[in-house]
Protein backbone atom coordinates (compact mmCIF):
# COMPACT_ATOMS: atom_id res chain seq x y z
CA UNK A 1 0.00 0.00 0.00
CA UNK A 2 1.38 3.19 -1.22
CA UNK A 3 1.60 6.34 1.76
CA UNK A 4 -0.64 9.11 0.56
CA UNK A 5 1.90 12.19 -1.09
CA UNK A 6 2.83 14.58 1.41
CA UNK A 7 0.52 17.46 1.73
CA UNK A 8 2.77 21.00 0.03
CA UNK A 9 2.73 23.25 2.28
CA UNK A 10 1.49 26.95 0.37
CA UNK A 11 3.56 29.69 2.18
CA UNK A 12 3.77 32.94 1.33
CA UNK A 13 7.15 34.40 2.29
CA UNK A 14 5.92 38.24 2.47
CA UNK A 15 8.90 40.45 4.71
CA UNK A 16 9.89 44.34 4.07
CA UNK A 17 13.71 44.77 4.35
CA UNK A 18 15.98 43.99 7.21
CA UNK A 19 17.50 47.79 6.67
CA UNK A 20 21.08 48.57 6.73
CA UNK A 21 21.50 44.77 5.25
CA UNK A 22 19.10 43.26 3.02
CA UNK A 23 16.59 44.41 0.75
CA UNK A 24 13.40 42.77 1.02
CA UNK A 25 13.78 40.79 -1.54
CA UNK A 26 16.76 39.30 -0.55
CA UNK A 27 15.27 38.12 3.08
CA UNK A 28 12.34 36.41 1.00
CA UNK A 29 14.93 34.44 -1.02
CA UNK A 30 16.96 33.82 1.91
CA UNK A 31 13.91 32.38 3.98
CA UNK A 32 12.74 30.27 1.44
CA UNK A 33 16.10 28.98 0.34
CA UNK A 34 15.97 27.55 3.56
CA UNK A 35 12.76 26.07 3.63
CA UNK A 36 13.00 24.62 0.75
CA UNK A 37 16.56 23.08 2.35
CA UNK A 38 15.18 21.60 5.00
CA UNK A 39 16.04 17.46 5.44
CA UNK A 40 12.22 16.98 6.27
CA UNK A 41 8.90 15.05 4.30
CA UNK A 42 6.70 17.98 4.01
CA UNK A 43 7.08 20.23 1.10
CA UNK A 44 6.79 23.72 0.69
CA UNK A 45 5.50 25.57 -2.21
CA UNK A 46 7.40 29.38 -1.51
CA UNK A 47 5.27 32.71 -3.00
CA UNK A 48 8.14 35.47 -2.32
CA UNK A 49 6.15 39.03 -2.23
CA UNK A 50 8.53 40.90 -0.80
CA UNK A 51 6.66 44.44 0.61
CA UNK A 52 7.63 48.28 1.59
CA UNK A 53 5.40 50.48 3.57
CA UNK A 54 5.88 53.51 1.66
CA UNK A 55 9.61 54.14 3.42
CA UNK A 56 13.09 53.12 1.20
CA UNK A 57 12.55 50.17 -0.68
CA UNK A 58 9.13 50.88 -1.73
CA UNK A 59 10.04 51.25 -5.98
CA UNK A 60 12.25 48.08 -5.30
CA UNK A 61 8.74 46.41 -3.90
CA UNK A 62 7.17 47.43 -6.85
CA UNK A 63 9.63 46.60 -9.78
CA UNK A 64 9.52 43.08 -7.70
CA UNK A 65 5.73 42.37 -7.76
CA UNK A 66 5.20 43.53 -11.61
CA UNK A 67 5.65 47.11 -12.03
CA UNK A 68 8.38 48.26 -14.86
CA UNK A 69 11.77 49.95 -13.50
CA UNK A 70 12.18 53.12 -14.91
CA UNK A 71 15.83 54.86 -14.09
CA UNK A 72 16.31 58.79 -14.44
CA UNK A 73 18.64 62.18 -13.41
CA UNK A 74 17.85 63.55 -10.63
CA UNK A 75 19.49 66.19 -8.37
CA UNK A 76 21.12 64.82 -5.00
CA UNK A 77 20.27 66.14 -1.65
CA UNK A 78 23.44 68.74 -2.03
CA UNK A 79 23.04 69.17 -5.89
CA UNK A 80 25.24 66.43 -7.64
CA UNK A 81 23.49 64.50 -9.73
CA UNK A 82 22.62 60.96 -9.07
CA UNK A 83 21.06 58.29 -10.60
CA UNK A 84 17.36 57.51 -9.35
CA UNK A 85 14.41 54.82 -10.43
CA UNK A 86 10.71 55.05 -10.01
CA UNK A 87 8.46 52.20 -10.55
CA UNK A 88 5.38 52.14 -13.14
CA UNK A 89 2.82 49.91 -14.31
CA UNK A 90 0.96 51.43 -17.08
CA UNK A 91 -1.32 53.27 -13.98
CA UNK A 92 0.58 54.00 -10.78
CA UNK A 93 3.90 55.14 -10.94
CA UNK A 94 5.92 54.98 -7.07
CA UNK A 95 8.28 57.61 -6.64
CA UNK A 96 10.53 57.38 -3.45
CA UNK A 97 12.58 59.88 -0.85
CA UNK A 98 15.07 57.56 -0.32
CA UNK A 99 16.74 56.58 -3.61
CA UNK A 100 16.48 60.38 -4.77
CA UNK A 101 17.31 62.92 -2.26
CA UNK A 102 17.63 60.56 0.66
CA UNK A 103 20.20 59.91 3.46
CA UNK A 104 22.02 57.24 1.56
CA UNK A 105 22.69 59.81 -1.79
CA UNK A 106 24.58 62.06 0.77
CA UNK A 107 28.08 62.30 -1.01
CA UNK A 108 30.84 60.16 1.56
CA UNK A 109 27.33 60.07 4.07
CA UNK A 110 28.43 63.51 5.39
CA UNK A 111 24.95 64.75 6.71
CA UNK A 112 23.78 67.98 6.02
CA UNK A 113 21.03 69.42 8.14
CA UNK A 114 20.95 72.78 6.81
CA UNK A 115 21.86 72.24 2.83
CA UNK A 116 20.44 68.90 2.17
CA UNK A 117 17.54 69.76 -0.54
CA UNK A 118 14.11 67.99 -1.39
CA UNK A 119 14.45 68.94 -5.30
CA UNK A 120 15.73 65.09 -6.30
CA UNK A 121 12.00 64.12 -5.46
CA UNK A 122 10.62 66.48 -7.27
CA UNK A 123 12.61 65.95 -10.26
CA UNK A 124 11.49 62.51 -10.05
CA UNK A 125 7.72 63.26 -9.84
CA UNK A 126 8.14 65.76 -12.96
CA UNK A 127 9.73 62.86 -14.40
CA UNK A 128 6.65 60.59 -13.26
CA UNK A 129 4.24 62.90 -14.62
CA UNK A 130 5.57 62.73 -18.04
CA UNK A 131 4.91 59.17 -18.46
CA UNK A 132 1.30 60.35 -17.58
CA UNK A 133 -0.13 58.32 -14.72
CA UNK A 134 -3.30 57.94 -13.86
CA UNK A 135 -1.77 57.91 -10.16
CA UNK A 136 1.91 58.97 -8.32
CA UNK A 137 2.20 57.22 -4.88
CA UNK A 138 5.00 59.48 -2.97
CA UNK A 139 6.87 57.45 -0.63
CA UNK A 140 8.51 59.63 1.62
CA UNK A 141 10.69 57.44 4.13
CA UNK A 142 14.91 58.00 4.44
CA UNK A 143 14.75 62.12 3.76
CA UNK A 144 18.17 63.56 4.25
CA UNK A 145 16.36 67.06 4.29
CA UNK A 146 13.86 69.57 6.36
CA UNK A 147 13.47 72.08 4.37
CA UNK A 148 9.71 71.45 4.23
CA UNK A 149 9.40 70.26 0.38
CA UNK A 150 10.46 73.85 -0.46
CA UNK A 151 13.31 71.54 -2.92
CA UNK A 152 10.71 69.36 -4.35
CA UNK A 153 8.20 72.40 -5.17
CA UNK A 154 10.89 73.97 -6.95
CA UNK A 155 11.34 70.93 -9.03
CA UNK A 156 7.61 71.33 -10.08
CA UNK A 157 7.62 74.63 -11.13
CA UNK A 158 7.67 76.88 -7.65
CA UNK A 159 10.20 79.88 -7.31
CA UNK A 160 10.96 81.09 -3.91
CA UNK A 161 12.86 84.05 -4.23
CA UNK A 162 14.78 86.53 -1.53
CA UNK A 163 14.28 90.68 -1.02
CA UNK A 164 16.83 90.83 -3.78
CA UNK A 165 14.96 88.92 -6.13
CA UNK A 166 17.32 86.29 -6.78
CA UNK A 167 16.26 82.76 -6.68
CA UNK A 168 16.75 80.44 -3.97
CA UNK A 169 17.67 76.79 -3.67
CA UNK A 170 15.17 74.59 -1.61
CA UNK A 171 16.88 74.04 1.77
CA UNK A 172 16.24 74.23 5.49
CA UNK A 173 19.13 77.01 5.27
CA UNK A 174 16.71 79.17 2.95
CA UNK A 175 13.71 78.68 4.07
CA UNK A 176 13.82 81.96 6.13
CA UNK A 177 15.21 83.66 3.42
CA UNK A 178 11.96 83.69 1.64
CA UNK A 179 10.82 86.99 -0.05
CA UNK A 180 8.32 86.00 -2.32
CA UNK A 181 6.51 82.99 -4.17
CA UNK A 182 5.71 82.53 -7.48
CA UNK A 183 4.01 79.40 -9.33
CA UNK A 184 2.91 79.96 -13.23
CA UNK A 185 5.19 77.29 -14.03
CA UNK A 186 3.86 74.78 -12.11
CA UNK A 187 3.13 71.69 -14.07
CA UNK A 188 -0.34 70.41 -14.87
CA UNK A 189 -1.27 68.25 -11.90
CA UNK A 190 -5.09 67.23 -12.98
CA UNK A 191 -6.18 64.45 -13.20
CA UNK A 192 -3.14 62.82 -11.64
CA UNK A 193 -3.87 61.28 -8.06
CA UNK A 194 -1.56 62.03 -5.50
CA UNK A 195 -1.22 59.55 -2.70
CA UNK A 196 1.10 60.36 0.61
CA UNK A 197 2.06 56.45 1.48
CA UNK A 198 3.26 57.05 4.78
CA UNK A 199 2.77 56.04 8.87
CA UNK A 200 4.43 59.56 9.93
CA UNK A 201 1.79 61.33 11.87
CA UNK A 202 3.66 64.38 12.85
CA UNK A 203 2.76 67.94 12.11
CA UNK A 204 5.29 70.45 10.68
CA UNK A 205 5.93 72.65 13.36
CA UNK A 206 6.09 72.43 16.83
CA UNK A 207 7.38 70.18 19.66
CA UNK A 208 6.28 66.50 17.19
CA UNK A 209 6.98 68.44 14.36
CA UNK A 210 9.98 67.47 11.54
CA UNK A 211 12.45 69.59 13.13
CA UNK A 212 12.35 68.65 16.66
CA UNK A 213 11.75 64.98 16.14
CA UNK A 214 13.33 64.16 12.53
CA UNK A 215 16.38 66.75 12.37
CA UNK A 216 19.00 65.52 14.98
CA UNK A 217 18.22 62.03 12.77
CA UNK A 218 19.90 64.18 10.04
CA UNK A 219 22.63 65.52 11.61
CA UNK A 220 20.98 68.85 13.44
CA UNK A 221 21.85 70.06 16.87
CA UNK A 222 19.80 72.14 19.20
CA UNK A 223 20.41 75.58 17.50
CA UNK A 224 20.22 74.48 14.20
CA UNK A 225 16.54 72.50 15.22
CA UNK A 226 15.09 75.74 16.24
CA UNK A 227 16.40 77.67 13.07
CA UNK A 228 14.86 74.78 10.74
CA UNK A 229 11.41 75.19 12.86
CA UNK A 230 11.81 78.73 12.90
CA UNK A 231 12.26 78.62 8.93
CA UNK A 232 9.11 76.52 8.42
CA UNK A 233 7.03 78.69 10.44
CA UNK A 234 8.02 81.94 7.66
CA UNK A 235 7.81 79.33 4.67
CA UNK A 236 4.19 78.56 5.77
CA UNK A 237 3.89 82.56 6.44
CA UNK A 238 5.28 83.46 3.23
CA UNK A 239 3.51 80.58 1.34
CA UNK A 240 -0.39 81.50 3.11
CA UNK A 241 0.60 85.37 1.71
CA UNK A 242 0.96 84.33 -1.63
CA UNK A 243 -2.31 82.86 -1.66
CA UNK A 244 -2.10 79.36 -0.45
CA UNK A 245 -4.50 80.27 2.23
CA UNK A 246 -4.33 76.66 3.60
CA UNK A 247 -1.26 76.37 4.30
CA UNK A 248 -1.61 77.14 7.80
CA UNK A 249 -3.94 74.28 8.46
CA UNK A 250 -1.87 72.03 6.39
CA UNK A 251 1.08 72.02 8.50
CA UNK A 252 -0.98 71.19 11.54
CA UNK A 253 -2.14 68.03 9.44
CA UNK A 254 -1.09 64.87 10.82
CA UNK A 255 1.87 63.46 8.48
CA UNK A 256 2.60 66.96 7.31
CA UNK A 257 6.21 66.81 8.97
CA UNK A 258 7.40 63.34 7.58
CA UNK A 259 10.03 63.19 5.12
CA UNK A 260 11.52 66.69 6.85
CA UNK A 261 8.32 68.36 5.68
CA UNK A 262 7.88 66.59 1.85
CA UNK A 263 4.23 65.88 3.60
CA UNK A 264 3.44 69.15 3.99
CA UNK A 265 4.55 70.21 0.19
CA UNK A 266 2.61 67.04 -0.97
CA UNK A 267 -0.63 67.91 0.87
CA UNK A 268 -0.15 71.73 -0.55
CA UNK A 269 -0.46 70.01 -3.94
CA UNK A 270 -3.75 67.98 -3.13
CA UNK A 271 -2.01 64.80 -1.98
CA UNK A 272 -4.19 62.38 -0.27
CA UNK A 273 -2.66 60.69 2.83
CA UNK A 274 -3.02 57.07 3.50
CA UNK A 275 -1.12 54.50 5.46
CA UNK A 276 1.67 53.43 3.85
CA UNK A 277 1.70 49.66 5.10
CA UNK A 278 -1.69 49.27 4.19
CA UNK A 279 -1.83 50.87 1.01
CA UNK A 280 1.55 49.05 -0.30
CA UNK A 281 -0.55 45.85 0.53
CA UNK A 282 -3.14 46.59 -1.58
CA UNK A 283 -0.81 48.05 -4.41
CA UNK A 284 1.14 44.92 -4.52
CA UNK A 285 -1.93 42.57 -4.40
CA UNK A 286 -1.40 40.61 -0.88
CA UNK A 287 -5.15 39.77 -0.31
CA UNK A 288 -5.05 37.63 -3.83
CA UNK A 289 -1.31 36.07 -3.14
CA UNK A 290 -2.02 35.12 0.27
CA UNK A 291 -5.49 33.89 -0.56
CA UNK A 292 -4.22 29.96 -1.69
CA UNK A 293 -1.72 30.08 1.17
CA UNK A 294 -1.65 28.73 4.82
CA UNK A 295 1.08 29.88 6.07
CA UNK A 296 2.56 33.57 5.98
CA UNK A 297 5.86 34.38 6.54
CA UNK A 298 6.38 37.99 7.33
CA UNK A 299 9.11 40.21 9.00
CA UNK A 300 11.74 43.69 9.39
CA UNK A 301 14.31 44.51 10.94
CA UNK A 302 12.96 44.65 14.31
CA UNK A 303 9.43 44.74 16.15
CA UNK A 304 9.12 46.63 19.37
CA UNK A 305 6.04 48.32 20.76
CA UNK A 306 5.65 50.60 17.89
CA UNK A 307 4.95 47.49 15.52
CA UNK A 308 1.53 47.05 17.07
CA UNK A 309 0.31 50.85 16.11
CA UNK A 310 0.72 49.69 12.17
CA UNK A 311 3.96 49.03 11.20
CA UNK A 312 4.13 46.23 8.27
CA UNK A 313 4.42 43.39 9.58
CA UNK A 314 1.29 44.21 11.92
CA UNK A 315 -0.74 45.21 8.95
CA UNK A 316 0.57 41.77 7.20
CA UNK A 317 -0.75 40.06 10.02
CA UNK A 318 -4.15 41.79 10.67
CA UNK A 319 -5.09 40.75 7.09
CA UNK A 320 -3.76 36.98 7.10
CA UNK A 321 -6.98 36.16 8.76
CA UNK A 322 -7.20 32.44 9.87
CA UNK A 323 -4.19 31.68 8.39
CA UNK A 324 -0.80 30.76 10.48
CA UNK A 325 1.67 34.02 10.07
CA UNK A 326 5.50 33.72 11.65
CA UNK A 327 7.28 36.71 11.78
CA UNK A 328 11.26 36.71 11.35
CA UNK A 329 13.10 39.78 12.42
CA UNK A 330 16.64 40.87 13.07
CA UNK A 331 15.60 41.71 16.79
CA UNK A 332 12.49 41.41 19.04
CA UNK A 333 11.67 43.66 21.45
CA UNK A 334 8.42 42.46 22.41
CA UNK A 335 7.86 39.84 24.97
CA UNK A 336 6.08 35.83 23.54
CA UNK A 337 3.01 37.06 25.80
CA UNK A 338 2.57 39.85 23.18
CA UNK A 339 2.69 38.18 19.90
CA UNK A 340 -0.85 37.63 19.65
CA UNK A 341 -1.10 41.30 19.25
CA UNK A 342 0.38 41.33 16.36
CA UNK A 343 -0.95 38.77 15.92
CA UNK A 344 1.61 35.96 14.96
CA UNK A 345 1.99 32.44 16.12
CA UNK A 346 5.51 32.64 16.81
CA UNK A 347 8.60 34.95 16.22
CA UNK A 348 12.09 34.45 15.29
CA UNK A 349 15.08 36.95 15.93
CA UNK A 350 18.46 36.85 14.28
CA UNK A 351 19.20 37.88 17.22
CA UNK A 352 18.44 34.86 18.87
CA UNK A 353 20.87 32.41 16.86
CA UNK A 354 24.11 34.94 16.61
CA UNK A 355 26.00 36.91 19.38
CA UNK A 356 27.23 38.88 16.59
CA UNK A 357 25.68 42.13 15.34
CA UNK A 358 23.81 41.23 12.24
CA UNK A 359 22.18 44.61 11.32
CA UNK A 360 25.34 45.63 9.15
CA UNK A 361 26.41 42.17 8.02
CA UNK A 362 24.21 41.22 5.14
CA UNK A 363 26.13 37.88 4.60
CA UNK A 364 25.48 36.82 8.52
CA UNK A 365 21.60 38.14 7.90
CA UNK A 366 21.51 36.02 4.94
CA UNK A 367 23.12 33.27 6.31
CA UNK A 368 21.06 33.43 9.60
CA UNK A 369 17.76 33.85 7.42
CA UNK A 370 18.25 30.66 5.88
CA UNK A 371 18.85 28.51 9.24
CA UNK A 372 15.54 29.75 10.25
CA UNK A 373 13.78 28.76 7.07
CA UNK A 374 15.53 25.23 7.81
CA UNK A 375 13.88 25.71 11.54
CA UNK A 376 10.98 26.55 10.36
CA UNK A 377 10.56 23.60 7.44
CA UNK A 378 11.16 21.14 10.12
CA UNK A 379 9.21 22.16 12.36
CA UNK A 380 5.93 22.10 9.80
CA UNK A 381 7.59 18.14 9.17
CA UNK A 382 7.49 17.46 12.70
CA UNK A 383 4.50 15.60 13.69
CA UNK A 384 3.69 16.15 17.32
CA UNK A 385 4.38 20.22 16.26
CA UNK A 386 1.45 21.89 15.31
CA UNK A 387 2.72 25.10 13.55
CA UNK A 388 -0.42 25.68 11.01
CA UNK A 389 -3.83 26.32 12.33
CA UNK A 390 -6.23 23.79 12.17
Amino acid sequence: MHKPAPKIVRTLIAPDKFKGSLTAAEVAEALAAGLRSAASAAPVHCELLPLADGGDGSVDAAVASGFSLHSCTVAGPTGQPVQASIAFDGVTAVVEVANTCGLGRLPDGRLEPLEASSRGFGDAVLFALGLRPARIVLALGGSSSTDGGMGMLTALGFRFSDTDGAELRGSGANLRRIASVSREAVPVLDGVELIVASDVHNPLLGPHGAPAVFAPQKGASPDQVSALDAGLAHFVSVLTDAGLTNAAALAHHEGAGSAGGIGFASLLLGAKQVSGADYFLELLDFDARAEECELVITGEGSIDEQTLSGKLPAAVARRSGPRTVIAVVGRSLLPKERWAELPVSRVYALAEYTELDSSKDAALSAELLRQIGRDIGERLASPGDHLLVG
